[in-house]
């Protein structure tokens, strides 16, 4: 099975639109990706992980899962913290891959690790 991965650099601070060329990679999937997280404030080594699958058109196969939750806090600060990550992810939807990457994406299960502070995720296919 292949296995793609995206490590997302910090740097990157200007949102990047879902409209935008076709997406060739799966780096440039995290990239895309990581544009849209926003971590709640005062959620300091913080992590969620979501587990997902697209389809061709660049929507998700279901509701993102909650796999790993790292969050300092009570209940309502998990919540928030996984509510901005899934909204991080919806909000990015629908994603533009280009023929090649929309032909091997479908079905796939992917995870994506959202950090605090904003700037480090990892999508990783399982």
């Amino acid at each position: 099975m292949a296995r793609y991965s995206a490590i997302v650099g910090a740097l990157l601070a200007l949102p990047f639109p879902a409209n935008a060329a076709s997406l060739n990679t799966m780096n440039e999937v995290g990239i895309a990706l990581q544009a849209c997280w926003t971590p709640p404030a005062n959620s300091e080594n913080s992590s969620v992980t979501l587990s997902f699958s697209f389809k061709r058109d660049g929507t998700l196969i279901g509701p993102p899962k909650a796999t790993a939750i790292k969050v300092s806090g009570d209940d309502k600060a998990r919540q928030a913290y996984v509510d901005a990550a899934t909204a991080a992810l919806r909000n990015c939807l629908p994603l533009s891959f280009s023929p090649a990457l929309a032909q091997g994406i479908p079905g796939k299960v992917f995870t994506l690790q959202f950090n605090s502070p904003k700037g480090t995720a990892k999508a990783v296919q399982q």
